[in-house]
């Protein structure tokens, strides 16, 4: 069959229809201008993703419209760490966070979304963005055997880790190598725990870690993260590799063995990357994983992929308006990213570098342990503000 083409001009046209290119959207289609959305998936669907969101972003979420009253969540204001044999330490969270599933949470946005006025493309994806009078965005569906061509003004790249746009465009961070924050997979599960509804836990193991939290209902998120290399000694098993090595981590051992998985899971994703990246490409706004991977240990990678649209989405209203210039735009988004994030990013991925690493965790926690006033400003330092 022939594949037919036709073409339709927006003002903006956003690539990834995660937090970050929900909330640009919603934002940007309130103020009057007509916006696509291009999500290769079809919602609700799960992500790989911890689900603990920083109360950094309640407002905000509200603000979109998100009924975040009504939803029942719960509130989580402790954080536990663990060490692979056993230390533990516990602090409270001075903001502290809330738990939803990207399952629940991204679908209510979607939905906000189509009733801004927001075109949302679903099950297709982008296969490559030319500058062009703007931009042009060539895309494919499987929806049907139709391929589009999507012009606008501006165009914004929220589609999370990694994209075939990412390896196309040969981005920078894919041609460095750094082991200890490179070739990662995602393991991602929703369970049924008697873990405390309040309380973050970050369970350390060889070459990774894992996180448990309550979302919404009865359900727990456990997701964690680990070497690709690791896998690969489990023979590409998943149940193996926790048997080998989650289960060495007593507290990670009694959690799953003594938890039932919902259908569905685990869902992974695999070549997790956490080098720095670039805030503006080929003159395409980027926004949070996008823009610069966020480790777990930043403190909340979806509060940041929020606000990074909060502030994004100003700068392109104006340059629409022809109050500023598509430069000005460029450079004061960079400026604004590297103000907010670029200290946060930093520790995070310091801090990373000492969990899973056998006596190095054990080291970490155990100046938690002894000096315990050393947690608060390291946690607050992975953390933001409300914005």
């Amino acid at each position: 069959m022939l594949m037919t083409t036709t073409a339709t001009t927006y003002d903006v046209a956003i690539i990834g229809g995660g937090l970050a290119g929900l909330a640009l959207s919603i934002q940007l289609a309130s103020q009057g201008w007509s916006v696509v959305l291009i999500e290769k998936e079809q919602y609700p669907f799960h992500k790989v993703c911890g689900e603990y969101i920083s109360m950094e972003s309640w407002g905000f979420l509200k603000s979109l419209g998100v009924p975040l009253d009504t939803l029942g969540l719960p509130l989580i204001n402790i954080l536990v760490l663990t060490s692979p044999k056993g230390k533990s330490f516990t602090t409270k969270l001075p903001l502290g966070g809330f738990g939803i599933s990207r399952y629940t949470l991204d679908a209510l946005m979607a939905q906000i979304a189509i009733d801004k006025g927001v075109t949302l493309m679903q099950e297709t994806k982008a296969e490559d963005v030319v500058i062009k009078d703007g931009f042009q965005i060539n895309l494919s569906s499987s929806r049907a055997e139709v391929g589009r061509t999507i012009n606008a003004k501006v165009c914004c790249a929220t589609w999370g880790k990694r994209s075939n746009l990412d390896v196309k465009w040969k981005r920078g961070f894919l041609q460095k190598s750094d082991r200890k924050l490179d070739n990662y997979i995602g393991v991602k599960y929703h369970i049924h725990s008697d873990w405390k509804d309040n309380i973050i836990g970050l369970h350390n193991f060889r070459e990774g870690y894992c996180g448990i939290s309550k979302v919404e209902g009865e359900k727990y998120c456990l997701c964690y993260m680990t070497k690709a290399e690791e896998l690969r000694k489990a023979g590409g098993q998943i149940p193996k590799l926790e048997e080998q090595v989650l289960y060495e981590n007593p507290f990670l051992r009694s959690i799953l063995l003594n938890s039932a998985r919902n259908e569905d899971f685990p869902i992974t994703i695999s070549q997790i990357n956490f080098s720095p990246k670039t805030q503006v490409e080929n003159g395409i706004f980027m926004l949070g994983d996008a823009a610069g991977m966020i480790t777990p240990l930043c403190g909340n990678g979806m509060s940041m992929a929020l606000h990074s649209s909060k502030f994004a989405a100003p700068l392109i209203n104006q340059f629409l308006k022809g109050i500023i210039t598509k430069q000005q735009m460029e450079q004061s988004y960079q400026h604004q990213w590297q103000r907010q994030f670029a200290l946060r990013l930093a520790m995070g991925r310091t801090i990373q570098r000492f969990f899973g690493r056998g006596s190095t965790t054990e080291l970490f926690i155990s100046l938690f342990k002894t000096f315990p006033f050393l947690a608060q400003p390291v946690v607050k330092l992975t953390h933001g503000r409300p914005f």
